[in-house]
C-alpha cells in the first residue's frame, strides 16, 4: 500500500477498510428496511404515519440500528468459557435484528401484493420495527461499552507496568 508500511500494517488497513464498507452496507440495508416499513405505514391513513418526519425517523432508526446492532464486539474467549449461558448482548442484538427484519418483510409483502393489513397489524408491525431497532442500538452500545472498558483496564494495567519499569530505572 504505502511505502515503508509492513505487510501487517497493510493488512490492518485493508481489514479496517473492509469493516467500514461492511458496516456501511448494513446501514444501507437498515435504511431500506426502514423505508419499506415507513411506506407501508404511510398507507395506513394515520396522520402520524403519513408525515415526512415519521418516514425520516424510520429510515434513521434503520440506519442506526443496523449499523450499531449487528456487528457487536465479542467478549474475549476466556470470558466466554468462564460464563454459563448465552451472552445477553448477543441475544438482544439477534432478537432486535429478527424483529426489525420481520417488520420489513411483512411491509414488503403488503406493498408488493397490495394487501391492506388490519389497523391493529399496522401498529404491531411498527412496534416490531421500533422495538427491534431499539434492541439493536442498545446491544450495540452495551457491546461497545464493554469493549472500551476492557481496553481502559488494559491501559491502566500496562501503564502501571511502565511506571514500575521507569521507577526501577531511576532507582538503579
Amino acid at each position: 500500500m504505502r511505502e515503508g508500511n509492513t505487510p501487517m500494517q497493510d493488512y490492518v488497513l485493508i481489514s479496517r477498510l473492509a469493516h467500514v464498507i461492511e458496516r456501511s452496507a448494513l446501514a444501507m440495508a437498515g435504511a431500506m428496511c426502514g423505508t419499506f416499513v415507513a411506506a407501508q405505514m404511510s398507507k395506513a391513513n394515520v396522520g402520524l404515519f403519513d408525515s415526512g418526519g415519521f418516514i425520516a425517523l424510520m429510515v434513521l432508526a434503520g440506519i442506526t440500528g443496523f449499523y450499531l446492532g449487528i456487528d457487536i464486539p465479542r467478549p474475549p474467549a476466556r470470558q466466554v468459557s468462564e460464563r454459563e449461558g448465552v451472552d445477553a448482548v448477543e441475544m438482544l442484538s439477534a432478537a432486535g435484528t429478527f424483529l426489525a427484519t420481520m417488520a420489513a418483510l411483512v411491509s414488503v409483502y403488503a406493498l408488493v401484493f397490495d394487501e391492506a393489513p388490519q389497523r391493529v397489524w399496522e401498529f404491531v408491525v411498527t412496534s416490531w420495527w421500533l422495538g427491534g431497532v431499539t434492541m439493536q442500538v442498545t446491544a450495540g452500545f452495551i457491546g461497545r461499552q464493554r469493549a472500551s472498558s476492557r481496553v481502559a483496564q488494559r491501559a491502566v494495567i500496562d501503564g502501571g507496568k511502565v511506571r514500575e519499569r521507569q521507577q526501577s530505572r531511576h532507582c538503579d
